[in-house]
């Protein structure tokens, strides 16, 4: 918004002109953003009468430590995120403006899991069905209004890693196809938000490569020479990449263990489906596999689980999902949450070699 309403002075007004880069008002929003929460937090914290209900059938140390803590603590990143994405962003691009709508869509889906599980005083929120029809009924509208913005050449297709010209191209499946990534990633980070900051450094890690590509693919010379489709404007995606993760920063800070406040449903909801639309809209849906690797390892232990008990009546892990299951192992939380951190960090390392490897 302040990008539009100084546009005009461009070329006349001294110092305006740093507006034109996406570098500088991506560094603006990700400082905006952490003061937004840095100030929030504590006021949030206080006031906050809305406890997390712990599983019963989850590690019992979870029960006795954590329970009486607030939540529903994404309310502040997202919101933080938003304000600081319309402030630097362009708000005449299509992309930014669809990419807030499922941000702020799937943030109220968590928001009433959220009331529900508090109201009731169960862990298990409102059904599950009901809450999957509502994530893939957004997934969808987004997935369908972003084809419509494609260009000719490259709407329908799908692309590949480490293939320099290969595309497949799927017509309109590529819709069901990008709905799936959205509500899949969406639920990864849920499911991985279990301990104390677990979730949310690989999150920010995410952000900080989706935004480097986003950059990248949006930029005629660099997309020519790495190879990949350039799709005009998406580098304004940057903003809010970098909004994401101020956000996520000033919510840390509070959610470090001990934990003072949970995102909740409402914030991991909505992180992992920005970082699905993300990847979707600049066509990098399998590098989110990559970059994201921790929360598809999470996602993979509780499907692998599931299934496996349901066939033979007995479990592979110790406890689903996977940091669980090394918390019953005897690693203290800590541990988990940082050996974790590491294995994303590697696997966002990777995921950004992907741009070179062709």
């Amino acid at each position: 918004m302040l990008y539009n309403l100084i546009m005009p002075y461009f070329g006349f007004v001294s110092g305006v002109n740093l507006l034109r880069y996406i570098s500088f008002r991506t560094m603006c929003a990700l400082l905006m953003s952490m003061m937004i929460s840095f100030l929030l937090y504590p006021a949030f914290i206080r006031r906050s009468k809305h406890s997390q209900p712990i599983r019963s059938y989850g590690p019992e140390s979870h029960v006795l430590q954590k329970q009486g803590t607030p939540t529903m603590g994404g309310a502040v990143i997202i919101a933080a995120t938003i304000v600081s994405s319309l402030l630097w962003g362009d708000i005449r691009n299509n992309y930014l403006i669809l990419l807030l709508f499922l941000t702020l869509s799937y943030c109220f889906i968590g928001f009433f899991d959220d009331i529900s599980k508090v109201k009731r005083r169960d862990s298990k929120g409102i059904r599950g069905k009901k809450k999957m029809l509502l994530q893939t009924v957004v997934a969808l509208v987004f997935s369908y209004f972003v084809e419509l913005l494609r260009a000719p050449e490259i709407a329908g297709c799908l692309t590949f890693p480490f293939f320099k010209n290969f595309t497949l191209n799927c017509g309109s499946f590529l819709v069901a196809f990008t709905t799936f990534v959205i509500v899949g990633s969406s639920n990864a980070v849920n499911l991985t938000d279990g301990l104390d900051g677990l979730a949310t450094f690989p999150s920010m890690l995410a952000a900080l490569c989706l935004g480097i590509i986003s950059y990248m693919v949006g930029h005629f010379i660099f997309a020519n020479y790495l190879q990949v489709a350039y799709i005009a404007s998406v580098g304004e995606l940057c903003i809010f990449c970098g909004a994401l993760i101020g956000a996520c920063i000033g919510f840390l800070w509070y959610n470090a263990p001990p934990a003072m406040i949970f995102m909740g449903d409402t914030g991991s909801l909505a992180i992992g489906a920005a970082l699905g639309g993300i990847s979707v809209i600049i066509k990098h849906e399998f590098v989110l596999a990559i970059v994201g690797g921790l929360f598809v390892l999470e996602a993979l232990s509780v499907i692998i689980q599931v299934a496996y008990f349901r066939v033979t009546g007995k479990r592979i892990f110790l406890m689903a999902p996977i940091h669980h299951h090394f918390e019953e192992k005897g690693w203290t939380e800590s541990t988990v949450v940082i050996r974790f951190w590491i294995i994303s960090f590697v696997f966002a390392l990777v995921g950004l070699a992907t741009l070179k490897i062709r």
